[in-house]
């Protein structure tokens, strides 16, 4: 056992330096570069960016856009999660909407922008398909059409999944009880949702108020804090110390979300058994959930077919004919299939080193006698983590790494993947390891096995399906991310996602096109890969 607390003790020290070093110290360098001015250190800076026209402008664009964003995002998903759990509609249509719902995960933002445009904008394949344009793409709109497409996939898993931890027979006992429809839904449905409602509508807020790859396509002059804050790091006149001010500013959302998500956590019902009940045919009901259902999921779909179509014409919209000429361009183009080559070991890396911190941090919490304040510490960075701005991240370490050896290299953009997205998979680890028999490291040691081998034979086996979704999590992300590594990546270790911004200022498109075909063929690669082999071994399992 002290072996064992040696171990555990090592791996706990060599997660928390991590965040020390990448986390904590690149914060407080920004904190205090906030502060910094002409005349040494003061307020100047805060006082000049608060009193400027353009700043509280955006902020409050940001707040309102975000704002309608987040809450027709977790509408819409709450009918999208309601339509699986709660109606008898076959398992093939909800097994689809389930996946197609998750499909905008796959791609970065800035390629939702852009497939916006050739969709909706004047010349788009939707706009001439119903022979006009529809909506003003630029501004309000846009940015409204693009948060929902890019929150919807996570206010859906939020939602689905605390509906699979709903006792469903107290619908029945409502109803027997003489209560109306109405009643019934809101006490056995809405009411043990509350918080999860909640959580999501913060989540999907936070995630709009701090993107900035929607706003780099479909923003037009309509101003959000993301894209001030990228013109002061990387405009025309950068200033950094201003910069650095719209970054802390942009932290205030983290420390609301941060403050409501653990008050948030009192609203959850926890039931001491779950009834899995089967729903009576409903034709109205189901309905009413399989048109809806099929319009959101082809509204999606209908968005991002032009990303199968513009990469494949000679000149859209002039000159259709089928052509491959643009993938043969890219392929045979160093400079951008190099930063394909570059993506792929970018996402490979962090997804192979983030599991490594997960898994030790999730060991640490979750399978050590470690005191409660210790292991709290760690549960406290991935509430942290869950909420930071990718772009405060990415501007953190360009102030701490600049002049080092660690300036513009993959191992800064490996690392800075791995804090942005520890959250996600290190609750999944933890959850998983939780689960596990307690007992099996004392009845390894009896038996003369040490903590390593134990966790190498016996606790790893059993982790299996959760190593790979964690793998798949940080993969995917790795290969989507625009914001994080926007300010960190150089020429020579440029990833896909920042050469589709710099396409973007050469206007492009095609290649933009033919890279996000890449970045979701690559992902669509993986996710179906573990996915069968994760499936393979729960059903051998049972």
């Amino acid at each position: 056992m002290i072996t064992k607390q040696r171990e555990i003790r090592t791996i706990y020290v060599f997660v928390l330096a991590v965040f020390a070093v990448f986390l904590a110290v690149p914060i407080i360098r920004l904190l205090i570069e906030s502060f910094v001015s002409d005349t040494g250190i003061s307020i100047a800076n805060y006082i000049e960016v608060l009193a400027g026209k353009g700043f509280m402008t955006a902020l409050i664009n940001s707040v309102a856009v975000s704002a309608s964003s987040a809450m027709l995002a977790t509408v819409l998903a709450f009918f999208l999660a309601y339509s699986i759990q709660y109606t008898n509609l076959s398992r093939t249509f909800k097994t689809a909407v389930h996946t197609l719902a998750l499909l905008p995960m796959l791609l970065p933002t800035i390629t939702y922008g852009f497939a916006i445009i050739y969709s909706f904008g004047k010349q788009g394949l939707l706009t001439r398909l119903f022979g006009r344009q529809l909506f003003d793409i630029y501004g309000f709109n846009g940015l409204l059409f693009g948060y929902v497409i890019y929150t919807l996939p996570v206010s859906f898993m939020l939602i689905l999944n605390t509906m699979g931890y709903i006792d469903k027979k107290f619908m029945i006992v409502s109803r027997v009880m003489g209560d109306s429809p109405f009643r019934t839904f809101m006490q056995t449905v809405i009411r043990p949702l509350l918080g999860t409602l909640a959580a999501s509508f913060v989540q999907c807020f936070f995630l709009c108020f701090t993107d900035y790859g929607i706003p780099a396509s479909v923003g037009g002059e309509y101003e959000v804090i993301a894209t001030v804050l990228y013109n002061e790091m990387l405009g025309s006149i950068p200033n950094f110390n201003r910069g650095a001010v719209v970054a802390m500013m942009m932290l205030i959302p983290s420390v609301l979300s941060i403050a409501l998500l653990k008050y948030l956590e009192r609203y959850n019902v926890r039931y001491s058994k779950i009834s899995q009940i089967e729903f009576k045919k409903d034709n109205f009901r189901d309905g009413i959930c399989a048109a809806g259902s099929s319009l959101i999921i082809l509204s999606i779909l209908a968005i991002f077919a032009v990303i199968f179509v513009v990469p494949f014409v000679r000149e859209w919209p002039y000159q259709v004919q089928f052509t491959m000429e643009h993938f043969s361009e890219v392929l045979n183009d160093s400079s951008l299939f190099g930063v394909y080559k570059n993506s792929i070991f970018v996402a490979v890396s962090t997804a192979l080193f983030g599991l490594l911190i997960t898994y030790g941090a999730a060991l640490a919490t979750a399978r050590s006698g470690l005191n409660g304040k210790l292991k709290g510490v760690i549960d406290a960075i991935a509430l942290v983590t869950n909420t930071i701005p990718g772009m405060v991240i990415g501007i953190a370490f360009m102030f701490i790494f600049t002049g080092t050896p660690l300036q513009n290299t993959f191992p800064l953009i490996i690392l800075c993947n791995v804090v942005h997205y520890f959250s996600t998979p290190y609750l999944m680890m933890k959850n998983s390891l939780s689960k596990l028999n307690s007992s099996w490291e004392t009845t390894a040691a009896l038996m003369g096995d040490n903590w390593i081998k134990t966790i190498i034979r016996i606790v790893t086996p059993n982790m299996t399906s959760t190593i790979l979704e964690v793998f798949s999590y940080y993969f995917v992300n790795a290969m989507v991310t625009v914001s994080a590594v926007i300010f960190i990546a150089g020429a020579r270790t440029m990833v896909i996602t920042t050469k589709i911004k710099e396409l973007q200022y050469y206007t492009k498109f095609n290649e933009v096109f033919v890279l996000s075909l890449f970045i979701l063929g690559t992902n669509l690669i993986i996710k179906g890969f573990l996915g069968y082999i994760i499936k393979r071994k729960e059903k051998k399992e049972k």
